[in-house]
């Protein structure tokens, strides 16, 4: 049985790494005018407006109404591995056991699992959140990351026509995210 060998996580401070890029030959990066350090470009459809934090991009970059960061973010990391279909039930007026639902389809089991993982990392990373359960990530038909306040379902195409959630909370609030090409 094989182990698994890590490498130790450094901490250098950003001058000790600016001083190791500059003995390897690396010039310092010139910072654009009014940029803000580890800023992302934020995206409102296929246009670029501008710069911010990744954290500071709303819903409404997604076009649809406000929603809480962290179900934003899952939606971002979805569309980021190219899931289809993502859809959003606001089940807050359904009297549901959570707020939210995020619905996406996958197209093969290996590309369900990467949009779970990436849906797991972007919010542990940028919102600190871990899904209280997790479900079906060895099978990969039907993944299901619970969030307490809101639940992500990754499913396959026939999987999600079969159990069809959008049909069983007919009466929640729908908002369709255009899918990215």
């Amino acid at each position: 049985m094989a182990t698994k060998t890590t490498r130790p996580k450094t901490t250098k401070t950003k001058a000790a790494r600016s001083a190791t890029a500059a003995k390897a030959g690396h010039p310092k990066p010139a910072k654009a005018k009014g940029a803000l350090s580890g800023a992302r470009k934020k995206v409102v459809g296929r246009a670029v407006t501008g710069t911010a934090p990744a954290s500071a991009r709303t819903a409404a970059t997604l076009g649809i109404p406000k929603l809480p960061k962290a179900v934003a973010g899952a939606v971002r990391a979805a569309q980021g591995r190219q899931a289809r279909d993502i859809v959003i039930l606001d089940l807050r007026k359904a009297e549901g056991f959570t707020d939210y639902f995020v619905i996406c389809t996958g197209t093969n089991t290996r590309q369900i699992k990467a949009i779970a993982d990436a849906v797991s990392d972007a919010l542990r990373v940028d919102f600190e959140e871990r899904p209280v359960l997790a479900e079906g990530v060895q099978k990969s038909e039907w993944i299901l990351l619970d969030y307490f306040n809101f639940v992500v379902h990754i499913f396959s195409s026939d999987c999600r026509a079969f159990y069809g959630l959008e049909r069983l909370w007919g009466s929640a609030e729908r908002y369709e995210c255009a899918d990215t090409d």
